[in-house]
């Protein structure tokens, strides 16, 4: 399938963002600065620069232009649906300590296909609420083929482009489908004191697997929120 011209600029300029070319608090060219440079017309210019806005990567800063994103923003586990943008529903947040091998729990390690005493690799993070306190706490598995071919996976920094598209480009693997399963449970030592609150709390766990072109596992997430701030809407036709 061939790439549209905006789907290019807007590539390049994700890649120019990661690469370090434009650093948080840095202004992108303008819109009509990339028609100029990429002999489109400023509309086209234009939708590229939206589909970053979409995705989070930029926002739009009054008398500056767009400017690359200085707080990192994530989704919760399981809200990757198709077609939406990478911010609805994104939340700060904070990385806790830094990407580590791990064996994962029997559960991760039966979503990714691992047999036991597998090590893949874990990414954590704290999402907020808009007055700083955690909202959840969510752990990201990635098998070993998928964190040896994607070695940002391993850096603390955010990933500006997103982990999904930095992967697709590392590997050509892209979710297709995701499988989320919803439990409840009372928090652990470890998880009460990321969410700060008491060991026992009843918290909403979701695990979310997304799985690629040929059904293998590309990632299982588990995110774990106390229950007083879970809430799952479906809205459906009857």
């Amino acid at each position: 399938m061939a790439v549209l011209k905006y789907e290019e600029i807007a590539e390049s300029l994700r890649t120019r963002i990661a690469a370090g070319e434009y650093a948080p608090g840095d202004t992108i060219p303008s819109g009509r600065d990339l028609a100029e440079q990429w002999d489109v017309s400023r509309a086209t210019a234009i939708k590229a620069v939206d589909v970053l806005r979409s995705d989070g990567v930029v926002v739009a800063k009054q008398g500056t232009g767009f400017v690359v994103t200085e707080t990192p923003v994530a989704r919760p586990a399981g809200a990757r649906r198709a077609g939406s943008a990478r911010i609805l529903g994104g939340m700060p947040f904070l990385r806790v300590g830094t990407p580590d091998w791990s064996e994962p729990p029997a559960h991760v390690a039966t979503a990714l296909g691992l047999p036991p005493g597998t090590r893949a690799l874990r990414r954590i993070r704290i999402l907020q609420l808009p007055d700083g306190t955690p909202n959840s706490c969510v752990e990201a598995w990635f098998p070993p083929e998928i964190a040896e071919a994607s070695p940002r996976l391993a850096d603390t920094a955010p990933i500006a482009e997103g982990t999904t598209r930095y992967v697709r480009r590392q590997t050509g693997r892209f979710p297709v489908e995701g499988v989320d399963v919803t439990t409840v449970r009372l928090a652990t030592e470890v998880e009460a004191g990321r969410l700060n609150v008491a060991e026992g709390t009843p918290v909403a766990v979701l695990v979310h697997t997304a799985h690629d072109q040929q059904g293998r596992p590309l990632v299982c997430e588990e995110g774990v929120t106390p229950s007083s701030l879970f809430e799952q809407v479906d809205r459906y036709a009857m």
